[in-house]
């Protein structure tokens, strides 16, 4: 496994939220009989959300999850935003379960920066030797090439491009009637199917633009909130400091290796 098996999880955390994310949206076109209190025909707000989140410059994701396989491990994700556009660049939070800590990430252009705080150190590298680390890194960015082998996942992971091609559609098998209701104070249209003994819903907005404001999938170990706000604005443009940062070159042999 890679040398750096703590940046692994990280970036399998915000490829997990892509992915999931990508498996709200094939429900997107499935939609042909749901009753939404009025508004236009359910394929076509389905069809007008989906070419919303296709044709988004940028995006903030919100992802939560509330499984108990997840909030009870320190090397799973429970909740990340992440904002990220079409040009690969990106900047949020993740957040692990059971103590697990918080990394912050940063894509500008070619270069990442990563910020694990203490307790993702000491989750990391249990004993001294995740004291030690937490204790050098404090406050400071790892910082490297987009292009390193162990930053390169993460990076990934920030191109919203990429996203947006994989969005295929497959129509669910079942759907339930939906009414528009308020959200967060704003309108949307539940969209909600079932597959796989998995329940699934799609809150679309009623305002133009039709976007997919917030999607949820509940079953058996499986809890999980995205939502999808920001469209269209920039990703946040700080980057550190160089007195922020450290070159993650001088600090591989601290980092963690399994």
């Amino acid at each position: 496994m890679s040398r750096t098996r703590g940046f692994t999880r990280t970036a399998r955390a915000t490829t997990t939220a892509a992915a999931v994310s990508l498996l709200f949206v094939t429900g997107l076109a499935g939609v042909s009989t749901a009753q939404t209190g009025g508004n236009p025909d359910p394929r076509r707000l389905a069809e007008q959300a989906q070419e919303g989140l296709r044709k988004a410059t940028s995006i903030r994701i919100g992802y939560t999850d509330r499984s108990t396989a997840a909030t009870s491990n320190n090397r799973l994700p429970t909740s990340m935003s992440l904002a990220l556009d079409r040009r690969g660049n990106c900047a949020g939070t993740l957040t692990m379960g059971n103590n697990g800590g918080t990394v912050e990430i940063i894509k500008r252009d070619t270069e990442v920066w990563l910020k694990p705080d203490g307790a993702f150190w000491k989750a990391e590298l249990p004993g001294r030797r995740g004291i030690d680390t937490a204790a050098s890194l404090a406050g400071r960015y790892l910082h490297g090439s987009a292009s390193d082998a162990l930053l390169s996942g993460i990076a990934d992971s920030c191109n919203l491009g990429t996203l947006q091609k994989a969005a295929t559609v497959s129509a669910p098998r079942s759907l339930k009637e939906g009414l528009a209701r308020a959200m967060d104070h704003t309108r949307v249209v539940p969209l909600s199917f079932t597959v796989s003994g998995l329940k699934s819903t799609l809150y679309v907005t009623t305002d133009m633009p039709r976007r997919l404001y917030r999607a949820t999938q509940t079953g058996q170990g499986t809890n999980l909130t995205l939502t999808f706000t920001d469209y269209d604005k920039p990703v946040p443009t700080r980057i550190p400091s160089a007195t922020e940062t450290v070159d993650i070159a001088k600090v591989r042999n601290q980092l963690p290796t399994r």
